[in-house]
């Protein structure tokens, strides 16, 4: 088993499976539009301001394109995401019809996933049992996001889960949002749009953002230090490689960066978007990628397995990942933020004893390669996506509305319906240039917006008790994120 360290993780992660070229942009200088993060929703707002023949520039403090969207593929040979990997909405989602135009091989997500009881799968009765309280947990929280005050969706749970509560509780909570249920606004949860049709890219979410970024000019490696807006109609920011002056700026890092204050605003954020930001913190979100030898999960390629749990110490894995041998044992929420901070060996020594307990100690002896990420530790990210704690949801809409009507923010934290998702963070890009370029008169009526699904409480209203029979449990979806798969039993949804 090689060593996993944060060296090797960089290493790992500058490693883009495909290498396309990006516009150079070097020097000081003025441009309209500064985006600050090169990640979707810097890229999404990049080419929209290039799309309007206006000067442009990326700053990104890291040495690669992609954000949270990372594919490797030194590590195991083949491409391979070690962040977002699930393409969410396919029918909605815009990069799935530009990956498709880029000549990327995107295809659909096989339906349905496996429940592990022990050494065995769930069998069909058990399976509806699972779903049966899953609909209700959904329902629950739906109906105390209709109250007139938020709560966290654990205090909107039902009392009465019995045998699956613990299940229930990190499918939804950990899994899909990358925190505890008790840490995540129900109105948010309620509000994220149903995903019923999903998506990976074959040669990775990584390579496919990098692709898109062809032609945007970029500068790696320069971390911003301040934005200073003093002045009318001009926004100055330093960079550790020089000063930069635009008519506005989009910023799209984390909202756990800018809560940290890695970024000096002069003046100040107003207090409503630093409480804003404190409210839609990334939770922790991690994959421990196994090679596997022989084929313990079966022949199935992107099979979803979890456990029936008893404890909050559990995970999920996505299984023969694209084809290959690969899974990812996914770990979440304040377990997997624990497990993550004691280092990738211990993240690894958990993964290999909690395949051991599922499929018998000889799937351990079958591994021959292992690798950890440790997103919380990634200095320019700080963790893995947003969700709302109790009674934060308006943040999302708080962060919408420009500063001085020169910063823009975007990202999935700002996007009301689609957070979490890569998704969310292209639209929400798209949407923060074509405002800030709408009050710079550089034009005058936005696109036409793309169609969006009902949300999770409106489906969930219109779904009666009847309707939960096996044929509509199956075809029912969880919430979930890029960055992890998306549970495909699951009532009404969610990247």
């Amino acid at each position: 088993m090689p060593p996993l360290n944060r060296r090797s993780f960089l290493a790992g992660a500058a490693a883009v499976a495909s290498a396309p070229t990006w516009a150079s942009a070097q020097g000081s200088g003025d441009v309209d539009i500064v985006v600050i993060g090169a990640g979707a929703a810097g890229i999404a707002a990049a080419r929209r301001v290039l799309a309007a023949k206006r000067r442009v520039v990326v700053i990104e403090a890291s040495d690669r394109i992609g954000g949270r969207c990372v594919t490797d593929e030194r590590l195991f040979g083949v491409p391979l995401d070690l962040g977002a990997h699930w393409m969410h909405a396919a029918d909605i989602n815009p990069l799935v019809k530009l990956g498709k135009a880029a000549g990327l091989d995107v295809y659909p997500a096989p339906p349905g996933q496996k429940i592990r009881m022990g050494r065995r799968y769930a069998r069909e009765s058990e399976v509806e049992d699972f779903l049966s309280v899953l609909v209700r947990a959904n329902r629950a929280i739906n109906d105390a996001a209709r109250g007139r005050a938020d709560v966290s969706c654990e205090q909107a749970l039902p009392k009465d889960l019995g045998e699956w509560r613990d299940t229930v509780e990190f499918v939804l909570g950990p899994f899909s949002c990358a925190k505890g249920l008790n840490e995540v606004s129900a109105v948010d949860f309620s509000k994220s749009l149903e995903r019923d049709k999903d998506a990976f890219c074959r040669q990775g979410f990584g390579t496919l953002l990098a692709t898109l970024a062809e032609g945007v000019p970029v500068r790696l490696s320069t971390p911003v230090k301040r934005i200073e807006t003093w002045q009318r109609g001009r926004v100055t920011v330093e960079t550790a490689r020089g000063t930069i002056v635009g008519r506005a700026a989009i910023v799209t890092a984390s909202t756990n960066v800018l809560a940290a204050n890695k970024i000096d605003f002069d003046p100040d954020l107003p207090k409503r978007y630093v409480d804003a930001l404190n409210q839609l913190r990334l939770g922790s979100y991690d994959h421990v990628i196994l090679e596997v030898n022989g084929a313990p999960f079966g022949p199935q390629a992107d099979d979803l397995i979890y456990e029936k749990s008893d404890s909050a110490r559990t995970a999920a894995v996505l299984a023969n990942v694209s084809g290959t041998q690969l899974c990812m044992v996914e770990v979440a929420g304040k377990f997997g933020r624990e497990l993550a901070g004691q280092g990738e060996q211990a993240m690894v020594a958990f993964a290999l004893d909690w395949l051991g307990n599922l499929y018998g100690a000889e799937i351990k002896r079958s591994v021959s390669k292992v690798y950890a990420t440790r997103w919380n530790e990634q200095p320019f990210v700080l963790g893995a996506f947003s969700a709302a704690s109790p009674g934060g949801q308006p943040s999302r809409a708080a962060l919408m509305e420009p500063i001085r009507d020169r910063v823009w923010f975007a990202g999935e934290a700002v996007h009301e319906t689609l957070w979490g998702t890569v998704g969310g963070a292209w639209l929400s890009g798209e949407r923060a240039a074509e405002s800030a370029m709408r009050r710079l008169g550089f034009i005058t009526a936005p696109r036409e917006p793309v169609a969006e699904r009902p949300s999770r409480s409106r489906s969930s209203e219109s779904q009666s008790s009847e309707s939960q029979s096996s044929e509509s449990q199956s075809r029912s979806r969880r919430r979930s994120r890029d960055i992890q798969p998306n549970l495909r039993i699951m009532a009404p949804e969610r990247y």
